[in-house]
């Protein structure tokens, strides 16, 4: 296709449009929103956490720190081209920008789940093979598991981004940037399952394996914790850690699947406005994550309040009382940041 056709492509208001125009406003609003408010939550959710010392040098919080960091990447770069998108019903950023787009959509939400699924095993040797949690989740492990789960998320998208298997561009019936189909080929199913699919089970079953391990056993956990004393508090703070980022998972999962299912199910959108309302399901995952943490977790509210409220933070340590850290990792992997 030639520059002349490719924007006469990309600007053509004479398509028929198959959204109502309350719908596309609608869209558009609910992208600004929550791209202001993911910027935002984001941003400040990982300059807390990288901030307060008492949950930098926990194994999860890095691996937060990530999920934050593909959310905040989220909500800065595909949701305002998105409120462009739906504000004048066609894509008016030229072709480089829709490449772009569903190569950070797609490998965003990549990172996200992989960045869960990090999480889940980390919750899970924690409490079932604590025996070899210090040997792997040292600095040097963190940082390859980091950059892993990086590179694998966006080497997913490369059959489509050169146009091996399948192509990223422009489908006018949606004035959506996505993978498209080439020569009658499209990669969206197999990525639904390597990149979602899989990821979403290896989480559910490691879960089930931590339900049942804290079930039946508290021995592995009590083993790790060094210290009878402070026994139950420890067990009881790292129950609700795994509770939150069950939640977070859980979430995520509502969010996103909706959108999924109607991206594989409708592949030739002849229900459209699923799409959208999948859409703006899936966007509100890039927001949802701060206010779930500093609901359900004192820790991270404690991080929060250390960079909003700092004069207020200050003021509600207790002179000669030393921190308490509610990852119990720390007792057993003090080198991990």
């Amino acid at each position: 296709m030639n520059n002349t056709a490719g924007l006469g492509l990309f600007q053509d208001k004479e398509y028929e449009r198959p959204y109502p125009r309350s719908v596309t406003i609608t869209a558009a609003t609910c992208a600004i929103l929550f791209s202001i408010v993911g910027v935002l939550g984001n941003l400040v959710t990982v300059i807390a956490l990288l901030k307060y010392t008492r949950l930098r040098r926990h194994a999860t919080t890095a691996f937060v720190i990530s999920l934050s960091i593909s959310d905040l990447i989220f909500s800065a770069v595909n949701l305002p081209l998105t409120a462009s998108r739906y504000l004048n019903e066609a894509w008016v950023l030229g072709e480089t920008l829709c490449q772009i787009f569903p190569l950070f959509f797609y490998g965003n939400v990549a990172v996200s789940l992989l960045s869960m699924v990090a999480i889940t095993i980390n919750r899970y040797v924690l409490i079932s093979k604590s025996d070899i949690y210090a040997r792997l989740y040292t600095n040097r492990g963190i940082t390859v598991m980091l950059i892993l789960i990086w590179v694998v998320s966006f080497s997913l998208l490369l059959p489509p981004l050169t146009g091996i298997w399948g192509r990223l561009g422009l489908d006018p019936k949606t004035f959506s940037c996505t993978i498209l189909r080439k020569n009658g080929k499209s990669p969206k199913k197999m990525l639904f399952v390597i990149g979602f699919v899989i990821p979403c089970v290896v989480i559910i079953v490691s879960y089930l394996c931590i339900y049942w391990k804290v079930r039946k056993s508290r021995k592995n956990l009590e083993a790790h914790i060094g210290t009878r004393r402070n026994n139950g508090f420890h067990r009881r703070e790292d129950s609700r850690v795994t509770r939150l980022m069950l939640t977070i998972f859980l979430c995520f999962l509502l969010c996103f699947l909706p959108l999924m299912l109607v991206n594989v199910i409708d592949d030739k959108v002849k229900v459209p406005i699923l799409h959208v309302v999948g859409s703006i399901l899936a966007w509100a995952s890039s927001v949802v994550n701060p206010f779930i943490y500093a609901g359900t977790n004192k820790l991270y509210r404690d991080a929060y309040r250390q960079i909003l409220c700092p004069i207020t933070s200050s003021k509600t340590n207790v002179p000669g009382v030393k921190p308490t850290c509610s990852h119990s990792s720390k007792v057993s992997s003090p080198q991990v940041t």
